[in-house]
């Protein structure tokens, strides 16, 4: 978990998504913990970017590196509403490889 020094105040509807830096993953094997990092528009706090060493070597990261890139992007935020039916689609309930 590596403190990147900085906090956001993001409107409601949006979201700031923290990526990979490719470089660091293929030169280095060092990657984002959970794949994509999403900061919510009510989180306040330090953003914390999470790191994986997949290598076999030791990777230190030091004030300045740049170990992540991040994108503020709107959001939907829908009302959820259950239903016991769901309306019908010309797939339905297909898995992976159904649409051809």
């Amino acid at each position: 978990m590596i403190g990147t020094g900085f906090a956001i105040a993001l409107e409601p509807g949006h979201a700031a998504l923290i990526y990979a830096r490719s470089g660091l993953g293929i030169n280095h094997g060092v990657i984002p913990a959970n794949c994509v990092g999403v900061v919510d528009s009510d989180y306040r706090g330090e953003v914390i970017v999470g790191l994986k060493n997949t290598s076999d070597k030791p990777f230190i990261v030091k004030d300045g590196d740049r170990i992540a890139q991040m994108v503020v992007t709107r959001c939907e935020l829908p009302e959820i509403v259950v239903s016991e039916v769901l309306g019908e689609t010309r797939r339905g309930d297909g898995g992976f490889g159904s649409t051809g």
